[in-house]
């Protein structure tokens, strides 16, 4: 899967979060990836001053790592989620 770094496509990622129980909050912070994920919480903070960049190589990242209930997704995010943690197991 290529990712498209445009703002549309940070929007279906961070429509992904919205649609599941994980909070994403943009926040400023010292995160050494750029993120922090506190599975705990279920709440996903990204550095608001990265670029869009940035903002989607941490989403791509975070939503490879965590688990997504698929059943809460529109059919669009589902896609969009199951190609993103298909392209892990390929890697």
């Amino acid at each position: 899967m290529e990712l498209k770094y445009t703002r549309p496509f940070l929007n279906k990622l961070e429509d992904i979060f919205a649609e599941s129980d994980f909070v994403l909050r943009y926040e400023k912070g010292n995160f050494k990836a750029g993120y922090c994920v506190l599975k705990d919480m279920r709440v996903a903070v990204v550095n608001k001053y990265y670029s869009l960049e940035g903002k989607i190589n941490c989403l791509y990242d975070i939503l490879r790592s965590i688990a997504v209930n698929e059943e809460q997704l529109s059919e669009k995010s589902r896609q969009l989620y199951q190609q993103i943690c298909n392209q892990e197991k390929v890697n």
